[in-house]
């Protein structure tokens, strides 16, 4: 049981630590720019999930691992590593919102999911061998940046409809 508490805990501190890198860094940064060039970094940032497939090599992970858990992290990450790579090359068209918004609501529910499949299988975090940071490291700060990319992404669209009812008047 101790080893499953060092997991929560070392979940709980990366979410605390990577908050207090957003608010102190990389918020105050990103809200002085366009939509565009605010979601870029973090698009950038999720392009990187490929790593997600690490789940899926025996001897990184466990042989114990539930295939569940392995197949739906695994794949689910490289879909969204490929929808933010497609976000990120059509940014500067009239698409690239749309598939802002498709990416950031496909790769929110995959961590969430992950998150509930490893509940439902019984993960035990020595189970996830040398993928063991992934949930304690990486997985805080996507959720973090995820929740960026809908602030950015709802900003702006509200700056526009009040800068057109502006006009308007």
């Amino acid at each position: 049981m101790l080893p499953q508490l060092y997991f929560f805990l070392s979940i709980a501190f990366s979410f605390i630590a990577w908050g207090m890198v957003n608010a102190r860094y990389i918020w105050p940064q990103l809200r002085l720019r366009q939509r565009n060039e605010a979601l870029r970094p973090l698009l950038i940032l999720h392009s990187f999930r490929f790593v997600g497939l690490a789940f899926l090599v025996p001897g990184v992970v466990s042989p114990d691992l539930p295939s569940a858990f392995a197949h739906s992290a695994a794949y689910g990450d490289i879909i969204a590593a490929t929808l933010a790579l497609l976000a990120l090359i059509s940014l500067s068209n009239g698409a690239g919102t749309a598939i802002t918004w498709i990416f950031n609501l496909w790769g929110t529910a995959d961590l969430l999911n992950a998150f509930y499949q490893a509940y439902r299988a019984g993960l035990l975090a020595g189970q996830l061998g040398a993928t063991y940071f992934i949930p304690t490291l990486v997985v805080p700060l996507l959720l973090i940046t995820h929740a960026l990319a809908f602030r950015i992404l709802l900003k702006r669209e509200i700056e526009s409809v009040t800068y057109k009812r502006r006009q308007t008047a």
